[in-house]
């Protein structure tokens, strides 16, 4: 037969996974790394997609974004109230506060308040958790951590601290989104 109709398909095609979102539909949490979107008049690609292991079956999507020079990470987590949207930007632990390492490794724990750029922020929760990058790690192999979230007296602006080894800390300062907030999410090529 000239046509082939009926020869069996490629093994490439059988080997490929099913998509696990609704292409018609696609949501903020079906993003994934190559996938774009616009956000605060940019488009944003995907990077790097992370997840975050709370414990009793809590976990939480990271996103590491960038538009043009400018890199952020979004955290998706699913709560009672619908899908909490955090955007966040890297800052050095010495812009939080002085001495807070120290702090740390004094106390267990971060100090109940933080003065940051004219807000008060107040420490909320202690979350202990693992980490690993999706694209490269195992959940065997994930790396324990742990996060100290506050907010500002809105509950819409927050600093996070994280743990990740006895003297390695992280800051980043983000707000709360919506999830329309996000649009012309497209998956990857």
């Amino acid at each position: 037969m000239a046509f082939g109709f009926f020869k069996k398909k490629k093994d490439s095609d059988a080997e490929k996974k099913p998509l696990d979102y609704d292409p018609l539909n696609i949501k903020l949490k079906d993003l994934h790394a190559g996938f774009v979107f616009d956000f605060d008049f940019k488009t944003w690609e995907v990077l790097e997609e992370y997840e975050y292991d709370w414990g009793d079956y809590m976990f939480s999507k990271g996103l590491k974004i960038q538009a043009d020079t400018d890199i952020k990470y979004l955290t998706l987590s699913n709560t009672p109230q619908g899908l909490e949207v955090v955007c966040t930007s890297s800052l050095k632990l010495s812009e939080v506060g002085t001495n807070i390492g120290r702090i740390i490794l004094a106390e267990g724990k971060p100090p109940a308040r933080i003065d940051f750029q004219g807000k008060i922020y107040y420490r909320e929760r202690e979350s202990p958790g693992f980490f690993r990058n999706v694209a490269t790690t195992s959940r065997e192999e994930s790396i324990e951590f742990m996060s100290w979230d506050y907010y500002d007296e809105s509950g819409i602006y927050l600093i996070s601290i994280e743990q990740w080894d006895e003297e390695d800390f992280e800051a980043s300062v983000g707000q709360l989104y919506q999830e329309y907030d996000f649009t012309s999410i497209l998956p990857s090529a």
